[in-house]
């Protein structure tokens, strides 16, 4: 019954390719383990846990670990986004971009001139 409530986070954890994924119910609460790439993949985790459950919800229990915390994110450019929409998807401030633009100053050499398919790395901030 619970693992059915929170099925929507289970199929995110797939979705997000969290590793050593493990999950069991036990007494009514359903048991989360697993290891996020990023900060920002655990975040959404979260995010998806609380939407479902409530701020702290009793019927569920996460242990999610982060592998690279050098990193809050690594983003794959697609058509049409500026560092601003990034930055803004991110941060939820668009402006944060100059940040997004700094960390990759080695493949970008213009903050208003992005490619599809580059692989930028989000710094922490």
């Amino acid at each position: 019954m619970v693992k059915a409530k929170y099925q929507a986070v289970l199929d995110l954890g797939e979705a997000l390719k969290i590793q050593n994924g493990n999950v069991t119910e036990e007494n009514g609460v359903l048991k989360i383990k697993g290891t996020a790439n990023t900060p920002y993949e655990k975040n959404i985790l979260w995010d998806k846990i609380k939407e479902i459950g409530g701020d702290n919800p009793s019927d569920v229990k996460a242990n999610i670990s982060v592998a690279d915390e050098s990193v809050y994110a690594r983003h794959t450019v697609k058509s049409g986004e500026t560092l601003g929409k990034i930055a803004k998807q991110y941060y939820g401030n668009a402006s944060k971009y100059t940040a997004i633009f700094k960390a990759n100053s080695d493949i970008l050499k213009n903050p208003d001139v992005i490619h599809p398919d580059q692989e930028l790395i989000i710094p922490n901030l």
